[in-house]
C-alpha cells in the first residue's frame, strides 16, 4: 500500500493577507479541493491511502466535506492534523487549559484520523525556542546536542498522545546540513544514521503497545536540501536513508515501518522515488512552484499517477 501524504501548510491565509489560499474564504476553498479529490477518483485507488493534513482552521470543512461522499468514494481518504500538543485532556482531572496549544483530545473530536509529528518547521521551532533561552545553542555543538535531544523527548509525548487518542501517526525525521556534514559517502553516511538513529529511537519510544492497532509511519525529510535553489539527493541518498529508518525501527522496535519521502515529491520526481524500493510515498506540500505558487488536484493526480504506475 503506498502512502502520500498533503501538507496544506498555511492555506488558511488568502493572498490578499499575504497567505497563498487562492480564494478569500479559506473554508470554501478546502470543501472545493475535497470534491475535486472525490472526483477525481483519489478516494477509490486500492493502491493509495491518500491524507489530507490542512492546518487547524480548515480541519472541519475538509472532514465536514469529505463526510457528504459515498463511503466507497472517500474509503482511502482521510483527514489528519500538523500536530498535537505534548500534554492531553484527561477526564477527572485536566479539562483543556491549553490555551495557544492543539491537544490530541481536541483533533480527535474533530475528526482527523492521523497526525504528523516532527515535521522540519515543527523542529526549528521548538529548537529556536530553547535558543531564544540560551544564543549558544547555535554554535556550541554540546549546547546544541543537549537542545536537540530535549526537542526529540517533547516529539515523544506528542506521538504517545496521538497514539492514546487513536490516531495514525507520521513521524518526521531528517538530518540538516550541520548534521550531514561534508566528505564522501563513506564519511557522512555514520553521521546520518546516528542522527537517524536518535531521532527515531528517543522519538517512537513507549509506541510498543500501539504497533498491532496503529500504523505509525515515517516521514524522511532531508532537511539539507529542502527549499528553493536546494539539491535534491539522488535515489541511492534516499535508498540509503529509508533503508537506514526501516533497520533501526526493525532492530530496536521490531516492526517493519511503511517510510515515505519528505523532501518534496512533485511530478518532476514522483517515478524516480517511486522506483526506490525502501520508499513507499511522499509528502506533498505545493505542487505549483512559479508565481503564484499554490495546490492544485489536476497536479495532485499527476504526482499520483507518476508514482504508482
Amino acid at each position: 500500500m503506498k502512502q502520500i501524504f498533503v501538507n496544506l501548510k498555511r492555506f488558511d491565509v488568502p493572498r490578499s493577507l499575504g497567505g497563498i489560499c487562492p480564494v478569500e474564504n479559506p473554508a470554501q476553498w478546502m470543501r472545493s479541493i475535497i470534491d475535486a479529490s472525490i472526483e477525481a477518483g483519489l478516494g477509490r485507488l486500492d493502491a493509495l491511502r491518500l491524507v489530507y493534513l490542512p492546518p487547524e482552521a480548515l480541519i472541519v470543512p475538509a472532514v465536514e466535506q469529505l463526510g457528504k461522499h459515498p463511503l466507497q468514494d472517500r474509503v482511502g481518504l482521510s483527514i489528519g492534523c500538523q500536530g498535537v500538543y505534548r500534554e492531553d485532556i484527561k477526564t477527572g482531572a485536566n479539562f483543556g487549559a491549553f490555551t495557544s496549544n492543539r491537544p490530541a483530545a481536541a483533533m480527535q473530536a474533530l475528526g482527523c484520523a492521523h497526525a504528523m509529528i516532527g515535521h522540519s518547521e515543527e523542529r526549528k521551532d521548538k529548537l529556536s525556542m530553547l535558543a531564544q533561552y540560551d544564543g549558544l545553542i547555535n554554535s556550541d555543538s554540546s549546547l546544541s546536542i543537549k537542545a536537540t535531544a530535549v526537542v526529540e523527548s517533547m516529539l515523544n509525548q506528542e506521538v504517545l498522545r496521538a497514539l492514546e487518542r487513536g490516531m495514525d501517526v507520521l513521524y518526521c525525521v531528517g538530518e540538516t546540513q550541520q548534521q550531514k556534514g561534508s566528505g564522501c559517502a563513506s564519511e557522512f553516511e555514520p553521521r546520518v544514521r546516528r542522527v537517524l538513529h536518535d531521532q527515531l529511537t528517543v522519538g517512537l519510544k513507549g509506541i510498543e503497545s500501539y504497533k498491532a492497532t496503529r500504523s505509525i509511519t515515517i516521514g524522511y525529510e532531508p532537511i539539507w536540501a529542502i527549499g528553493p535553489g536546494k539539491t535534491p539527493p539522488d535515489a541511492a541518498y534516499i535508498a540509503f536513508a529509508c533503508g537506514c529508518i526501516k533497520q533501526i525501527c526493525q532492530q530496536e522496535f521490531g516492526f517493519d515501518p511503511c517510510v515515505v519521502y519528505g523532501g518534496g515529491l512533485k511530478e518532476a520526481n514522483a517515478a524516480e522515488i517511486a522506483a526506490v524500493q525502501a520508499v513507499s510515498g511522499g509528502l506533498v506540500a505545493l505542487t505549483t512552484f512559479t508565481q503564484p505558487i499554490g495546490f492544485e488536484v489536476e497536479s495532485l493526480v499527476r504526482i499520483v499517477t507518476a508514482y504508482v504506475k
